[in-house]
């Protein structure tokens, strides 16, 4: 509704006295469709004004009265609201030009020309698996990421691996007592998780075992040959495995920083904060004390010299702005670190650094499924690729019941399959825990991707029966969309645009997800109500250009949250 907007920002932006963009800021989708189609909330000159909204409202209303505009035909006031009817003819014609010459672009600008966006998502452990705990930063930062990029910003994917600390001299420790090479090399993340549960079973009867990871840690701390080949072997070996799953899942990330890389700016940081006499001794230590803001004090280093990982973090936001000199830093991590964020931002504010007001925790709740633990092994983690394979498992199965006939059903339960763990994430509020049930994620009638991606596969089925079909577009054939199912989906597909903005400035991808459901429900709709292969040319060929247009706006969509949009399923 860009276009709509528009014009009823120039037009009000003489009578209230803001300014024509602002306005559009303003208007909002009214809650009852009888209401209007766009509403200007006249609270927001109240108290300019002195005069209740709903006067206010009324009062334009008269000023308007008789006029109408290209997009929009008339303004009616409900209470603090004036509400705007559009023009259903001029308003079809521009939504269906926009999506049809726009294509692939259709949803993007260039709002972020010029500016960079550092998201910092997934970060695994490396020597662990990859367990379910990781999807949720995983794919709610890569859609960050693909919505930040549809919007003109330089986006920079960082992984920050938890690749440093004291489980690594652990992990040196189990390997030269129990080490066995054949094993590494047939499953070598899972046979180093196994390494390190079976140190923590046999630490609890030999202390010393801690004491002697302790010093193998330090050894890596200071640079010893043996600690260090075998840390980057056990490093090397992780991202080989974790390669495997983002590439499943079609993720790349533009830098593996992980917390390793930053040690040889720690010094540094320590140094920084002492000279800006934020950081004190106590009890041989190195803190922050943030307890006059509210927040309780921060540790830099422990008393035996060691630095924690809130120093790395430091350290890192730091090497990030000097590097990639970001407008916005966005952390995709759990809510449960949302002190830990707190307490980095501040102590970057009293380092004086003006952009550590633009450093963003995007938090995220709990991912759990409703059969209670698919997979563990040796107890608490639920392999991410377990629940990537049973999910093309089961799509795969419901294909072959649906359309037994289709040619590639592989492809199709992949696109699926994937789509069904991606979309049961983003399409919850992120902030909220997450419930994953395999008969609502893989139900394709329901609120899910399949859904969405039936829809699609739906509309390339009738394209394909109209194949040699005139599809040029003519300004004049969206004048002969008039039925209220093809009204409402146009108005479905035009909001694409600002569902993408609204998407990034609250970091919820799930506005993405929500509004495809209701695009998908909407053709459906138009789908059991509005023949198109059956009705006269003309208005074939206008319903063929409007399901394209669906058709575009469903792969768009798609698109911006990782997920692949299959022509035939």
């Amino acid at each position: 509704m860009f276009k709509a907007k528009e014009e009823i920002g120039a037009l009000l932006e003489p009578l209230v006295a803001l300014e024509a963009s602002r306005i559009s800021e303003l208007l909002e989708v009214p809650p009852d469709p009888e209401f209007g189609d766009l509403a200007f909330p006249c609270y927001v000159l109240a108290s300019r004004r002195q005069q209740a909204p709903a006067s206010i409202a009324a009062s334009l209303s008269q000023v308007l009265s008789g006029r109408r505009g290209v997009f929009w035909e008339k303004a009616v006031p409900k209470g603090p609201y004036l509400n705007f009817f559009i023009d259903p003819l001029s308003f079809g014609r521009e939504v269906l030009r926009q999506v049809l010459s726009r294509r692939a672009d259709y949803g993007r600008s260039s709002r972020g020309r010029g500016q960079t966006v550092v998201i910092d998502y997934s970060s695994p452990n490396i020597a662990k698996p990859f367990g379910i705990g990781h999807i949720r930063s995983t794919v709610i930062g890569h859609a960050l990421y693909l919505i930040f990029e549809a919007l003109g910003y330089r986006c920079i994917g960082i992984n920050h691996l938890g690749d440093w600390g004291t489980q690594f001299g652990k992990l040196i420790v189990s390997f030269k007592r129990w080490g066995d090479e054949e094993r590494l090399s047939e499953d070598p993340v899972n046979y180093l998780y196994q390494l390190y549960v079976k140190f923590h079973q046999r630490s609890e009867t030999d202390p010393a075992l801690e004491d002697e990871a302790r010093l193998w840690f330090k050894k890596l701390e200071e640079g010893e040959a043996e600690a260090v080949a075998a840390w980057s072997r056990f490093r090397r070996l992780s991202l080989e495995n974790y390669a495997g799953i983002y590439d499943l899942l079609g993720i790349k990330f533009d830098y593996f920083h992980g917390e390793s890389h930053y040690n040889d700016l720690l010094d540094d940081t320590i140094r920084l904060a002492l000279s800006k006499g934020i950081a004190r001794e106590s009890e041989g230590a190195l803190i922050v004390d943030l307890e006059k803001y509210g927040l309780p004090p921060v540790m830099l280093r422990k008393k035996d010299g060691a630095t924690l990982y809130i120093t790395r973090d430091l350290a890192a936001a730091i090497y990030r702005y000097e590097t990639f000199g970001f407008a916005k830093a966005l952390y995709v991590v759990g809510a449960e670190q949302k002190l830990h964020f707190q307490q980095l931002f501040k102590i970057l504010e009293l380092l004086g650094f003006e952009w550590a007001h633009s450093c963003v925790h995007v938090p995220f709740g709990l991912i759990r499924f409703k059969e209670g633990r698919m997979s563990t092994r040796d107890g608490n983690i639920i392999f991410l690729q377990e629940v990537l394979q049973r999910s093309i498992n089961l799509a795969r199965e419901i294909i072959e019941d649906k359309n037994p006939d289709l040619a590639d059903k592989s492809a199709a339960a992949l696109a699926v399959g994937l789509g069904a763990v991606r979309f049961g994430d983003l399409s919850n509020d992120r902030i909220k825990d997450v419930e994953f049930d395999w008969d609502k994620v893989l139900d394709f009638s329901g609120e899910t991707a399949a859904y969405i991606q039936y829809a699609h596969a739906r509309i390339c089925s009738i394209l394909r029966k109209a194949a040699g079909a005139d599809l040029a577009w003519e300004e004049g054939l969206a004048d002969l969309l008039q039925q209220e199912e093809e009204k409402a989906l146009i108005k479905a597909l035009a909001v694409l645009p600002e569902k993408v903005e609204a998407a990034a400035e609250g970091y919820r991808p799930s506005v993405i997800a929500r509004y495809l459901v209701e695009v998908a429900r909407e053709f459906n709709r138009f789908y059991h109500q509005c023949p198109v292969l059956s009705s006269d040319s003309a208005l074939q060929k206008a319903r063929l250009l409007l399901i394209d247009a669906a058709r575009q706006v469903l792969v768009n969509g798609l698109g911006l949250l990782g997920i692949a949009a299959p022509a035939e399923m």
